[in-house]
């Protein structure tokens, strides 16, 4: 998800608190301003499993108005990871997909995103791709980036 503000893009990032207390109230949704526990922070984009019989598109639509508190508009398919992970338990090993979608949102607030995160904020997208924990991650804002600028490029 992207938006331009004061000619700077930016995007959503959402953050689990790791050993220590959320970040700084009040911070969330403005601009590039970070909690001051950052380091405490795990930040991912938003994601999630789609619900029986929804399309990609549907769950990706839901998923980010869940987790960021968001309403937004699907602009193109930006693709895909996949990925391992291992259980709660660390034996078991989990094959995941994940499908990413270029989004500008059109309505919502950061400050209404459901308890899944701790914290949900707009970042300038170059503190983004510092701040994001998975390097997969980083890989898929590079690529939205490439197509807001062929977007930006063509118009």
């Amino acid at each position: 998800m992207y938006q331009y503000v004061e000619g700077r893009l930016q995007t959503v990032l959402c953050g689990h608190c790791v050993s220590g207390g959320a970040g700084s109230p009040g911070t969330e949704g403005q601009g590039s301003e970070r909690p001051a526990s950052q380091n405490n922070i795990r930040w991912s984009l938003a994601k999630g499993t789609p619900d029986q019989g929804e399309t990609l598109e549907e769950t990706a639509l839901r998923e980010v108005r869940e987790e960021t508190g968001l309403e937004v508009k699907l602009e193109t398919s930006i693709g895909s990871i996949d990925y391992w992970f291992a259980g709660r338990d660390g034996e078991a090993r989990y094959h995941k997909t994940v499908h990413f979608y270029l989004m500008v949102p059109v309505g919502g607030h950061p400050d209404d995103h459901d308890p899944e995160f701790d914290v949900v904020q707009w970042f300038n997208f170059d503190e983004a791709l510092k701040a994001l924990t998975y390097p997969n991650e980083v890989g898929v804002l590079r690529q939205a980036a490439q197509l807001i600028n062929q977007q930006k490029g063509s118009r």
